[in-house]
């Protein structure tokens, strides 16, 4: 149990990290175990809104994926996938957005305020954030890719003082609405952001080379390490297109891209602000 000279002595090494991010933006994709467990959720909350107080511009984009499964389940729509994408009909799509943009996203707006922050929900068609366009894979219905980003929306809500907190949706240019994957969004809003940081929380602690041995992670590595572990095929499955729109955004002036471990507490202060880190960083 810490008690008050531990507390002090804490701050004070956090001291330099403070001073090296503030005024910065970093974009963080919250999903898998630190949304469905209230603990894990609740540290998450309390790490953005430190963040926040301590000068960072944190950006918060979330999923959704078993919300949106247990209210197809409770609608009498089955879910389904194709290639690791959710199949999303114009039903599904009805579900996917009411599930994002009116319960996940407005959750998290709530508990944000409840912690002392100032949080406004968003999704991608509020300002023309994000337009969409086609996935492009056929069978798959409505499942989109990011087209442009308009970063000015989010800029307005930093400058003035708020936590941004971005669910997945956007439209094309006919107005019909398509899901996007929350780590391409993600991705894609940190480079228009021309953030500090993207950090993407995940259940699993980072880039493993053995990825059934948590002990073989890999700390640091560049873009030209990343594409390699992907040729190999030590990065694959789910962890590809994780770590490919960390390249993404890389390669479009982020100067960080981290992987990290959401079930781990306070997770996100745990990478930021201290030397060793707890997950996977890949810079340019």
């Amino acid at each position: 149990m810490f008690n008050a000279s531990d507390r002090v002595q804490v701050l004070s090494e956090a001291l330099p990290y403070i001073q090296s991010f503030a005024g910065r933006t970093v974009v963080v994709k919250y999903g898998g175990a630190a949304m469905k467990d209230s603990v894990l959720k609740s540290t998450v909350i309390r790490d953005v809104v430190f963040m926040a107080c301590v000068g960072l511009r944190p950006v918060l984009v979330h999923g959704g994926g078993p919300e949106i499964n247990l209210w197809l389940e409770k609608l009498g729509i089955e879910p389904q996938f194709m290639n690791g994408l959710r199949v999303t009909d114009a039903p599904t799509m009805d579900v996917v957005e009411m599930v994002l943009v009116g319960r996940v996203n407005k959750e998290l707006v709530s508990l944000i305020n409840q912690a002392g922050g100032s949080a406004v929900g968003v999704c991608g068609k509020d300002g023309k954030l994000l337009m969409a366009r086609p996935q492009g894979e056929s069978g798959i219905g409505f499942v989109g890719e990011v087209a442009t980003v308009n970063p000015q929306l989010i800029n307005n809500l930093l400058d003035g003082g708020h936590i941004p907190i971005v669910s997945s949706v956007a439209t094309d240019e006919e107005g019909q609405a398509y899901n996007i994957n929350a780590d391409t969004v993600a991705g894609e809003l940190a480079a228009a952001l021309d953030a500090e940081k993207l950090i993407l929380l995940t259940d699993t602690p980072g880039i493993l080379k053995d990825y059934q041995d948590p002990a073989s992670l890999i700390h640091k590595l560049d873009i030209r390490q990343a594409r390699h572990l992907i040729e190999e095929n030590v990065v694959a499955g789910g962890m590809i297109p994780k770590v490919t729109c960390c390249i993404r955004s890389l390669a479009q002036g982020v100067q960080a891209a981290h992987i990290i471990d959401g079930r781990v507490p306070h997770a996100l202060l745990l990478e930021i602000f201290t030397d060793s880190g707890i997950g996977s960083m890949i810079t340019a």
